[in-house]
């Protein structure tokens, strides 16, 4: 077994040096608490890809701080990172490709430069000074238009992953602050698993699990999904919570539990406004689940709604054929390492 470091990169047959990074990026190395490293068997480098799971997030709770100038708003939300998620698979391509391969299992996911994937191969090569490109295998369980972060999950794990296979020359906090100039989301991803976010999202704090990892919870999406944008355009500033969301945040770790005065969404009002059968949905989830959920909420900007402290399905959930519905589970990860998820039925590489 073959140990890389630096700015190595493994090719199928042989291991190669890469072209140097760049001196800001070789200046920021020294500094550096975690640097990966990717183990490699020299014979046979291509014939195992790198298998991650790709993890979803939740917000527990979501404040609108504001509009800003831009015409992005500053949040305040805890996001959490769950096991609902998607499979990938990553191989380098030989060195001379000039063009990453994204295949999906999902024919109406766009496999170019839309993709959050290619996105996050292309930020990756500019950051490091890097040239090489990879084939992405995505085998697509996360719903979009369902404020989960899927889209997100992938292209941090499109990041991890590209930072693996050559070698590991950017520390977790490059990976992190660079990820929020293509996504507001995908940095939350960089955290340990459950972060503060404030900014656009993209600004980061670590906090402990607010609650036990083991707490059941139950994913149901309509077959609508939202537009993130639209929802934002929506929202009616006068009709927010007042919420502190450092109250929420002081609150749900003292609980150690999700109550629904907790579950704040400021953009629960704009995505009920466009899509009412929403509300009625959330409405029904609370009725029918009754005291089984301590909290029924949106998270994100829809249209998935979150029940907290079960994974069994009410009744009137079997005549609704339409709807995704999956149970789910908070999960973390180790330093340096990706995200597992807890129940083995999650993933299976």
């Amino acid at each position: 077994m073959m140990q890389l470091r630096g700015n190595r990169c493994a090719t199928a047959h042989s291991t190669r040096t890469c072209r140097p990074c760049s001196p800001i990026f070789q200046a920021a190395r020294a500094s550096r608490k975690c640097r990966s490293t990717v183990s490699v068997y020299a014979t046979a480098a291509a014939a195992s890809p790198l298998k991650l799971f790709s993890p979803s997030k939740i917000n527990l709770f979501l404040r609108v701080m504001r509009r800003r100038e831009d015409g992005y708003h500053d949040l305040a939300s805890l996001f959490h990172v769950i096991d609902l998620g998607d499979g990938m698979e990553f191989s380098l391509l030989p060195e001379g490709s000039s063009k990453d391969v994204l295949v999906c299992s999902d024919p109406t996911i766009p496999s170019d430069d839309s993709n959050l994937v290619i996105k996050a191969l292309n930020l990756y090569r500019r950051k490091t000074g890097l040239s090489r490109f990879f084939q992405v295998k995505l085998d697509k369980i996360v719903p979009h238009g369902a404020g989960l972060g899927g889209g997100s999950g992938n292209a941090a794990t499109t990041l991890y992953a590209a930072n693996q296979l050559c070698g590991g020359p950017a520390s977790n906090d490059d990976l992190l602050t660079w990820s929020g100039e293509i996504g507001s989301d995908i940095s939350v991803f960089f955290s340990k698993g459950a972060a503060y976010c404030t900014g656009r999202g993209e600004i980061v704090e670590d906090v402990e699990p607010p609650l036990p990892l083991s707490t059941p919870m139950l994913l149901v999406k309509p077959p609508v999904g939202l537009s993130t944008p639209k929802i934002f355009k929506s929202l009616d500033l006068g009709r927010r919570s007042t919420a502190d969301p450092r109250h929420l945040l002081t609150s749900l770790a003292s609980k150690q539990t999700v109550t629904q005065e907790l579950a704040v969404n400021d953009l629960e009002q704009p995505a009920f406004d466009n899509l009412p059968e929403l509300l009625t949905l959330k409405q029904q989830l609370q009725k029918e689940g009754g005291s089984a959920f301590s909290a029924v909420f949106m998270t994100g900007s829809g249209s998935t709604i979150v029940c907290m402290g079960s994974d069994s399905q009410p009744a009137f959930l079997s005549s609704h054929k339409d709807l995704f519905i999956s149970p789910a589970r908070l999960i973390t990860r180790q330093p340096c390492k990706w995200y597992v998820p807890s129940r083995p039925e999650a993933w299976k590489p």
